[in-house]
């Protein structure tokens, strides 16, 4: 029988999507005789702008063995419950999207709809009694989830802030130990075979490198991907009109908010994500509302600190490549397409691509159906996190600038579209398996931006007024106590400060 089997794979470009890559690809072929080579240009800088992810991060690391304290040190990380959106509804509101469970079901349906009903009574039920991620939060406290604790405690869930700078760093130690080659050199062009597979890269002193499966990570040009097969880019920037960002550090502010802040302005918003040994900032906004000195300055008049490097000024065009698969070349992260990091899911993106690939996984044939699922799942995917993107601007009661007039007035996609019919009219969110975000997400922004359903699901009148008082009254109860028995953000970083990165 002929061996068809995968024996070479090259990664080109490091960076985070680069070692994301190859530590998920070595882990999953360890000892299965197969090379991996990542290829890192000296000449080339990492966007490294992805300092926030979702909870799948925790999952990533149990997959690659990596102990969470560990990475956590070497990364300078903390914690991160949810995100806090500041001015998106409306100057001077603030909503949560919050991790972890929301209340609890109530006789087989969503807590979500019985809140609703409760607002609906005029009860004007807080947010925070049935969302510990949020309340904890707000109270800058952090605990871990316990499976075996009752109430909400079971249903916490967090993810990670971290520099991604030292992530690539501490990947790339973790793969060269299960055997990835690193190779330092500065891609020339990559040469094609007859059948239109890349054949090898080659570089500026004259060696090449050859491979059976190609990895393409380089970034927002796509070498490969675009470069070299020309796969073709699907442009979303009618939807999502931002395409700038500025970003810097600053001090470490305290105490360290468990949460990544997404704050609205005039022209798009900026983010703050707290680190162990500084903070992160950015402005994202839409060139053709803003010019980059005024963001800028827009970014210094907000944090009022001085920036501890120069303010580093990104461009990119929203969308997705029109294939994330072709022939032998796989395009990850920034290469794949581009959605700007409102809700911290690039590096997600990422890994997912390679989770999908190892699903995937071809052999020298390439059967073409197999790429074609491939694609298809991917495509869907990142679709679905454009429309969640999309929701928070187009929902919006803002009308206070031009950029906000456009988002809020704008033909959203069909499929956005009718999630948006279906809440508006019944409170019902309806996802798919596999999805992303949980119909719990879509209700925080739903919720968060002031839409009111015109009517409540019927089932909830299954529950008489006294039993839901007394339910929601003994959910409050439960997550108030798991709040006091909480310790402060800033307390599980006091011995880590030393750890060197």
């Amino acid at each position: 029988m002929n061996d068809k089997r995968i024996r070479s794979i090259a990664i080109l470009g490091g960076g985070t999507a680069g070692w994301v890559s190859a530590s998920l690809l070595a882990r999953a072929l360890h000892n299965q005789g197969c090379t991996i080579t990542v290829v890192e240009s000296p000449d080339i800088g990492t966007v490294g702008v992805g300092e926030a992810t979702i909870p799948p991060i925790t999952e990533f690391l149990k997959f690659l063995g990596i102990d969470e304290g560990d990475f956590i040190r070497h990364t300078q990380g903390t914690f991160k419950l949810g995100i806090k959106f500041p001015d998106w509804r409306r100057p001077g509101h603030t909503y949560w999207h919050p991790f972890g469970t929301f209340g609890s079901t109530i006789n087989r349906r969503p807590f979500h709809h019985y809140f609703l009903a409760a607002q609906a009574k005029g009860w004007a039920p807080r947010f925070n009694d049935f969302s510990l991620c949020s309340a904890l939060g707000d109270e800058n406290r952090f605990r871990f989830p316990d499976a075996q604790a009752p109430g909400p405690v079971a249903g916490l869930r967090y993810a990670l802030h971290f520099d991604a700078g030292l992530v690539a760093k501490y990947l790339r130690s973790y793969a060269t130990h299960l055997g990835v080659a690193p190779l330092e050199k500065t891609v020339s062009h990559a040469s094609q075979a007859e059948n239109g597979h890349i054949a090898a890269l080659h570089f500026t002193d004259g060696t090449q490198l050859a491979a059976d499966l190609f990895i393409d990570c380089s970034g927002f040009r796509g070498l490969l991907i675009e470069q070299t097969l020309k796969t073709g880019y699907e442009d979303w920037t009618r939807w999502l009109p931002c395409d700038r960002a500025v970003a810097f550090p600053t001090a470490t502010a305290s105490p360290r908010p468990p949460y990544t802040q997404a704050l609205a302005r005039t022209a798009g918003w900026q983010w703050r994500i707290p680190l162990q040994q500084r903070t992160g900032n950015g402005h994202v906004y839409s060139s053709a509302h803003l010019e980059d000195q005024a963001a800028l300055d827009d970014l210094l008049s907000v944090l009022g600190e001085k920036p501890l490097a120069e303010p580093r000024f990104l461009r990119f065009t929203t969308g997705r490549r029109k294939q994330f698969w072709a022939g032998n070349c796989v395009a990850i992260g920034l290469a794949s397409g581009f959605l700007e990091p409102l809700e911290s899911t690039s590096i997600h993106l990422a890994m997912s691509g390679i989770y999908n690939l190892l699903d995937h996984f071809p052999d020298r044939d390439f059967a073409p159906a197999n790429i074609e699922s491939y694609n298809r799942e991917l495509i869907a995917e990142i679709e679905h996190v454009r429309d969640f993107i999309i929701l928070h601007y187009c929902a919006t009661e803002r009308e206070d600038t031009e950029f906000w007039r456009y988002c809020k007035t704008m033909q959203v996609p069909d499929s956005l579209a009718e999630r948006i019919a279906l809440y508006k009219e019944s409170g019902r969110i309806r996802t798919r398996p596999g999805e992303l975000f949980t119909d719990l997400s879509w209700f925080y922004i739903f919720a968060g931006l002031g839409i009111t359903p015109a009517a409540i699901d019927p089932m909830t009148a299954v529950v008489d007024d006294q039993r839901l008082r007394g339910i929601l009254g003994e959910m409050a109860e439960q997550t108030a106590a798991a709040l006091r028995q909480a310790p402060s953000h800033d307390s599980y970083f006091k011995d880590l400060a030393a750890v060197p990165a």
